[in-house]
């Protein structure tokens, strides 16, 4: 039996070793699909590792999202928070433009003028769709979000930053 099968598997390993030189198939281009969230009304509802109950929050975030994603680039143009920013403005998200000029001040003005919640989220592959991160680090620092297959600000990624993430924010839903 095992020599029936032996042509196949040395066609295997003849493949593999020149596509990559390597036997087994990397991660390298591995892409972590976000969750998708349930939207009902102008609520977004998803369920993260990092918390007991479902996280609500504002359905325009998703809608974010696809703004950022049909405005960005292919490689950055070093704009990342104009970018964000524009998409959240475009989708209502927030009332009006930011007026923090580096992107690693979001961390404090989203939840401090516009009632965003971070979320206990250390892994960026864990963020919901449509929730911005933010990252520290030297300089400005770096502003995304979350879409299905990865990440956007004035560019598109399949990876996230490498930046130290600051944090996960999402806008929750009004109760009234």
């Amino acid at each position: 039996m095992l020599f029936t099968r032996l042509p196949i598997l040395l066609c295997i390993v003849v493949l593999s070793l020149c596509a990559g030189g390597e036997l087994w198939a990397s991660t390298k281009g591995f892409e972590r699909v976000a969750s998708r969230p349930r939207i009902v009304g102008n609520a977004a509802t998803v369920r993260l590792a990092a918390c007991r109950t479902p996280v609500r929050y504002d359905a325009k975030m998703v809608q974010a999202a696809r703004i950022a994603q049909t405005q960005a680039r292919s490689h950055s143009v070093k704009r990342c928070w104009r970018y964000v920013k524009r998409a959240l403005v475009a989708a209502d998200v927030v009332e009006s433009y930011p007026a923090t000029p580096l992107a690693k001040q979001a961390a404090s003005e989203l939840p401090a003028r516009y009632g965003f919640a971070k979320l206990p989220v250390r892994n960026p592959f864990d963020a919901p769709v449509g929730a911005v991160l933010v990252y520290g680090g030297r300089g400005a620092g770096h502003v995304e979000i979350r879409t299905e297959r990865g990440f956007v600000s004035d560019f598109v990624s399949s990876k996230p930053s490498e930046r130290p993430l600051m944090g996960v924010y999402v806008k929750p839903v009004d109760r009234g």
